[in-house]
């Protein structure tokens, strides 16, 4: 660890991993997310919109927004929920594998189940156990990196993690527009390799078994605080949470609508949307993938994560309030390349600062799941409130507002920057 980082203790969090992990972990690691977060988003950004044409296209929107809501409950529960269950479980197979098996298993039947869905119901139905079947994979994921590395070596970790998403966006999409325009294909080709990447990883890692005299005591308290850590008692964690919803409700007013903004606004042809989208997907991942890897390494060689996930955070505001501006595909690559790098940055440290926040070094997983809530709850809001933006001054000329919905995220993000400010336990 640098000199000038903020020391860790043991009631905080592990300083040394459980057990040595793998060579070549961070990696596999860095696979495993980005093909369960490409599952997630090639249905959120691109196939679930395509599924809800197919279902109502006069109502379109209204049918992805019951969708993509019933998605993020889903999330909103079970990333805590599977998480506490994880850091419990006594199985010989360990704590973290099982659940890679069991995503695996759930993800095949969501994907099948959204290819066969021919109403509103049953969409919301597939991207639930869809998002279930992922969040399983996720939760191992997240869990692996405090269990096996060691705090002062986990900006590699957190870029990997934090990767999945703009490296999962490109995978999912370029992965599902190879299958266009047959819906099916577009659906089973990202959700194919999210389940050979879980299986993957449960045969490649390691992981220690939980001895019954380890596992805390399941209590009444105890599984009603599965969804819960205290802000007042840990306001590290809470500005941290705070912090990443308002950054992740940002992300989601434009993955979700993405595809709709570019059919409506900059006339982009429904029939090839997905090649669209993956060529501003591949602008903003390229920036990623430029960037994170280096504010990763800066960040662990110089002790600090706040002035890195503030910057990131302001950039991302920008790109924002540039995309809610563009008038044209040019303008709107320029806005998405800016989001990259304030992604890239974000990504690169935000996971290593929120393991430096936990409350609770025996609830890991859970509390990564808490934290978790911050990135999966604004995919429901967005769409609860996107229809009221999406509606303020509309005309004949201009029937939906993207400007208000894009700028409204804009505007939270920039909220996001400013809550890392008072966090106190990281530099």
């Amino acid at each position: 660890m640098a000199a000038n980082a903020v020391p860790f203790t043991p009631a905080d969090i592990p300083t040394s991993p459980a057990q040595d992990p793998r060579r070549g972990l961070i990696a596999v690691l860095a696979l495993v997310a980005g093909s369960l977060n490409g599952v997630l988003l090639a249905a959120a950004v691109l196939t679930l919109s395509i599924a809800a044409g197919e279902i109502d296209s006069g109502r379109a929107t209204t049918v992805l927004s019951v969708a993509v809501t019933a998605g993020g409950v889903a999330q909103l529960l079970g990333y805590p929920l599977i998480g506490r269950l994880s850091d419990r479980t006594l199985s010989r197979l360990g704590r973290r594998r099982p659940y890679l098996l069991a995503g695996a298993v759930i993800m095949t039947a969501g994907g099948l189940l959204e290819v066969i869905a021919r109403s509103t119901p049953a969409l919301a139905l597939a991207y639930v156990t869809l998002s279930v079947g992922a969040i399983c994979g996720l939760v191992a994921c997240n869990a692996i990196v405090p269990d096996q590395v060691p705090a002062e070596q986990r900006g590699p970790a957190s870029a990997a993690i934090g990767l999945g998403a703009p490296v999962g966006a490109v995978l999912g999409t370029f992965l599902a527009q190879l299958g266009q325009p047959d819906l099916g294909l577009m659906v089973l080709f990202p959700t194919g390799v999210g389940v050979i990447a879980s299986l993957f990883l449960a045969a490649f890692m390691r992981d220690r078994r939980l001895d019954r005299t380890e596992r805390p005591p399941i209590t009444l308290r105890a599984t009603l605080a599965t969804f819960w850590v205290n802000p007042l008692r840990h306001p590290s964690f809470g500005l941290a949470w705070f912090s990443r919803f308002c950054i992740f409700f940002g992300v989601a007013s434009v993955n979700s609508y993405q595809a709709f903004y570019l059919i409506k606004v900059l006339n982009a042809d429904p029939a090839t949307v997905g090649t669209t989208v993956l060529q501003a997907t591949l602008v903003g991942t390229g920036m990623a993938l430029v960037f994170s890897p280096l504010a990763a390494k800066i960040s662990d060689k110089v002790g600090r994560r706040k002035p890195f996930v503030i910057v990131s955070a302001i950039l991302l505001a920008i790109g924002l309030g540039l995309t809610a501006l563009a008038t044209d595909f040019t303008g709107f690559l320029a806005a998405v390349a800016i989001m990259g790098i304030g992604q890239s940055v974000y990504f690169a440290v935000d996971f290593a600062l929120i393991t430096e926040v936990l409350p609770d070094r025996k609830d890991t997983a859970k509390d990564l799941g808490i934290m978790n809530l911050a990135m999966s709850l604004p995919s429901s809001l967005v769409p609860a409130i996107a229809p009221t933006l999406l509606a303020i001054g509309i005309s004949a000329t201009n029937p939906q507002n993207f400007t208000a919905l894009f700028g409204t995220g804009a505007v939270a993000v920039f909220i996001g920057a400013l809550a890392i400010i008072p966090i106190r336990r990281v530099r």
